[in-house]
């Protein structure tokens, strides 16, 4: 499963815009300009699937993308956390029981399994490995070319 969830721009009055996605209720944010309203979008959409997450909601599955929508993907580990969700939901996995094949605290599960919460993605792996899924990964245009910082004499940067 692809995890790119469709978001409608919305233009306000005057300046700015917000944004909203069909398929996930209270993933709204906004922006001065199209290009941070689409910036904003994915925070704000991990965070809304956090709160799904968190309230023990099914976390929703984007729909295609329709016309006059813009696509929004996740990023890696968000949605390697959104598919454990998915594949312990199908087989009827507890996080106790994945717990038990892990070794670990059913805490750790709870953190694991939480879009919203920092895990590094070589254990998120192991865990949907632990419930017979893996990753796949794809590289693909971007919807729209994202601002790049230029290195400093260090020659550190990062992209934003």
């Amino acid at each position: 499963m692809r995890y790119v969830y469709p978001c409608v721009l919305h233009q306000e009055e005057g300046e700015g815009y917000w944004v909203s996605f069909p398929d996930v209720k209270g993933a709204n944010t906004g922006g001065s300009t199209r290009e941070e309203a689409l910036e904003m979008a994915e925070d704000a959409l991990v965070a809304a699937l956090g709160g799904y997450y968190y309230l023990g909601e099914d976390i929703p599955l984007p729909s295609s993308i329709g016309e006059g929508q813009e696509p929004v993907p996740l990023r890696p580990i968000a949605a390697a956390k959104v598919a454990l969700n998915v594949a312990m939901r199908d087989q009827g996995v507890t996080k106790v029981a994945l717990a038990k094949r892990l070794g670990v605290s059913e805490a750790a599960v709870r953190k694991l399994c939480n879009p919203d919460h920092r895990s590094h993605i070589s254990t998120v792996e192991r865990a949907l490995h632990a419930v017979g899924r893996g990753l796949i990964i794809e590289d693909a245009p971007w919807p729209s070319p994202p601002s790049v910082q230029t290195s400093t004499a260090e020659g550190s940067g990062r992209a934003a």
